[in-house]
């Protein structure tokens, strides 16, 4: 494989907590277990996960990227969600005045380990990530994750 380019996805969670994962590999018949795979690691319905295989409007034409499908992109979207959630983790600390390791994630939601009531959704830290509360230091607003592979 030397020589050949990478293959990439790209997760976003929007303020409404629906997800848009665009890839730039062509459709390969696995859009749908993709958008499951998202859906079980995020917590959310498989409806919400847009899936978008050869994403033009996200990665434009002549971007270099491998387009042939992959047997790695279910690893690469694994790598992704969990980008996500690790971000979200940090926002949820600070949305909840807790240590972000002091968060459990259960049903969806991180909560806190005194009290199960208090908890965020990633919808909920969706909308928190695009400028409805203050953000750790060093962290960006938004909620959205690249993996980048090479199989």
């Amino acid at each position: 494989m030397a020589g050949e380019a990478y293959r990439a996805v790209f997760l976003r969670v929007h303020p409404t907590g629906k997800m848009v994962l665009s890839l730039t590999t062509e459709p390969d018949g696995n859009e749908g277990r993709y958008a499951q795979l998202v859906a079980d690691e995020l917590g959310v319905p498989a409806l919400d996960v847009k899936v978008v295989p050869s994403d033009l409007d996200r990665f434009g034409e002549g971007h270099g990227y491998n387009t042939a499908p992959s047997p790695g992109t279910s690893a690469a979207v694994s790598t992704a969600t969990g980008k996500i959630k690790d971000k979200a983790q940090l926002l949820a600390g600070v949305a909840l005045d807790v240590p972000a390791d002091r968060l459990r994630w259960a049903n969806g939601a991180f909560m806190t380990e005194a009290d199960p009531s208090q908890l965020k959704t990633i919808a909920d830290l969706a909308m928190y990530a695009h400028g409805t509360g203050a953000l750790p230091p060093g962290v960006e607003g938004g909620l959205d994750a690249q993996a980048v592979y090479d199989d």
